[in-house]
């Protein structure tokens, strides 16, 4: 797989919110770094370099709803906080939650990644 190297913190972020509106597993793969991480807040590891984050993504792409929506954007060095609201199937039904990211990015591309999550609202 060819790595890019995105050259502000906020362009891989994007870049990953991008990939993940299209439900395209290779392209979120591309903006994590080979050993990247990802957590639920404050600290629960969900997922431990690319052999594991891509069968998670790939599980969360089958929602035919999914969507994530950028309510803010915060750049502080190389943290990028967002605010999103997303879109999903829960097995109790379609709704929303809102959700916050904090992505750490070295050498241009996600080295972890860290979610809260709020509270389900169904349609």
């Amino acid at each position: 797989m060819t790595m890019i190297i995105y050259p502000k913190p906020e362009a891989v972020v994007q870049a990953q919110l991008d990939a993940y509106n299209a439900r395209d597993v290779d392209a979120i793969l591309k903006t994590y770094a080979i050993d990247a991480q990802q957590f639920e807040f404050p600290g629960k590891l969900l997922a431990s370099g690319h052999a594991e984050i891509r069968p998670r993504m790939a599980a969360r792409f089958v929602e035919p709803n999914l969507h994530a929506r950028l309510l803010r954007r915060e750049v502080i060095g190389h943290i990028v906080i967002d605010h999103e609201e997303v879109t999903r199937t829960f097995p109790e039904g379609t709704g929303r939650m809102e959700m916050t990211a904090i992505y750490e990015i070295k050498n241009g591309l996600i080295q972890s990644a860290s979610v809260a999550l709020g509270a389900k609202v169904l349609d």
